[in-house]
């Protein structure tokens, strides 16, 4: 309070009680791979198709990064970062360049592969400040939400991107599957188990512009924009699934529900044509064998709430370890679940069966305060999707009310 010795008016400003608590971004990806040209292990941020191509050039055959953020943008992403993992090999034009055009016509059917040093390159170095790259220079972009190395199927880049995630608490990663079975459907490889991380098979029939055909292409980079274009229209909350695949002209394998059956409950999220409403996504499982993060909208959600409960209580910090303090702590939490309950992320008819916050004396005791520490309590009931829709049906015997 300041001291006033002269009669007269005085304007104070004084902070409010509530300071706010906001959502951040839930559908910024960031991209590993090798891209036509452009910088090479330079975290780039591009907001549209057009963008990347003045930067890293477009489709091309030296890997599937180009193919990605096509579909990426084209199913409703709107910002990513792209890491442009290597120089792409320029043998295999040389030698194109210099067979004839009837040989050419003859070659036109060019194998697209991501490099076969693709699974170290993606792990990375970390030489320090300045020396990052692969995964360790998306360490430094807090705004990653989804992470994604299109038509990366190696164990070991999986397992990699996969500890990236959990590492980061707050990043999900999109994964590929294959592009074709050696054996049965039902001997299909998976990613280790993860939370953090889901699964999608088969690839998908596209368009590309380079080669004036379709080819076959991994799904990653559209079900990254379709996990955009959810949570932009319904929210984080929203099971990215039963989806339009937009960029999707076909499948390498089209499955039957008696194939999914065997799917489904592994964690593989399949794609389905069905007829007169199109390709879709139709799963939305997470790789984990724990129930209580199986599916993906829900372990989004989470890392939602707590990404933003992070970011939006530094100012707590440092501040006086009392009860008014605890009590600033529960009203601010407890007003953005209230808006998080209002949007239908959270199950209950009433904001009491939907979450609760708790920050009191008695998880705060005297030698939790000694030693420095607040502790809140938050417990919250995520709505989750109606995965199988049962109608029970009988006969109505007449006379019957």
């Amino acid at each position: 309070m300041p001291s006033y010795q002269t009669p007269g008016v005085y304007v104070e400003e004084v902070e409010s009680g509530s300071k706010p608590i906001e959502a951040g971004a839930t559908n910024i990806v960031g991209f590993l791979g090798v891209a036509e040209k452009g910088p090479v292990n330079e975290a780039v941020l591009v907001t549209n198709w057009t963008q990347y191509t003045k930067i890293f050039g477009g489709m091309h055959t030296g890997g599937w990064l180009g193919h990605a953020v096509y579909q990426f943008f084209q199913n409703g992403g709107t910002k990513a970062y792209i890491n442009n993992l290597a120089e792409p090999s320029k043998k295999t034009k040389a030698k194109n360049d210099e067979q004839p055009a009837e040989a050419k016509a003859e070659s036109e059917t060019v194998e697209i592969k991501n490099p076969d040093n693709i699974a170290k390159l993606i792990i990375g170095k970390d030489e320090g400040v300045g020396k990052k790259t692969g995964l360790y220079l998306f360490d430094q972009i807090q705004d990653i939400a989804i992470v994604a190395a299109p038509g990366v199927t190696d164990p070991a880049a999986q397992d990699a991107i996969l500890s990236h995630c959990e590492k980061n608490r707050f990043r999900f990663a999109v994964l590929d599957s294959p592009e074709t079975l050696a054996a049965g459907i039902d001997t299909m490889p998976k990613p280790r188990d993860s939370m953090m991380g889901a699964y999608y098979f088969p690839w998908i029939s596209m368009y590309d512009a380079v080669q004036d055909k379709n080819v076959y292409a991994p799904p990653s980079g559209g079900i990254c924009g379709i996990y955009g274009r959810v949570d932009g229209t319904r929210g984080v909350h929203k099971a990215p699934a039963n989806e339009i695949f937009r960029t999707a002209l076909g499948l390498k394998y089209n499955l039957t529900d008696a194939e999914q059956e065997l799917l489904n409950p592994k964690g593989i999220n399949c794609i389905r044509d069905f007829p007169g409403r199109g390709i879709r996504v139709w799963g939305a499982r997470t790789i984990s064998s724990n129930p209580e993060w199986r599916y993906v909208n829900v372990r989004r959600l989470f890392c939602m709430v707590e990404q933003a409960l992070q970011n939006g209580t530094n100012w707590v910090v440092f501040e006086p370890n009392t009860r008014d303090l605890w009590k600033k702590i529960t009203r601010n939490i407890t007003a953005f679940l209230l808006n998080l309950w209002r949007t239908g992320a959270l199950f209950g008819d009433t904001p009491e069966e939907a979450f609760y916050v708790r920050c009191d004396d008695e998880l705060n005791p005297p030698e939790s305060i000694d030693a420095g520490y607040v502790v809140c309590e938050i417990g919250l009931a995520p709505a989750k999707p109606a995965e199988f829709v049962v109608f029970r049906v009988s006969q109505k015997a007449m006379g019957e009310e």
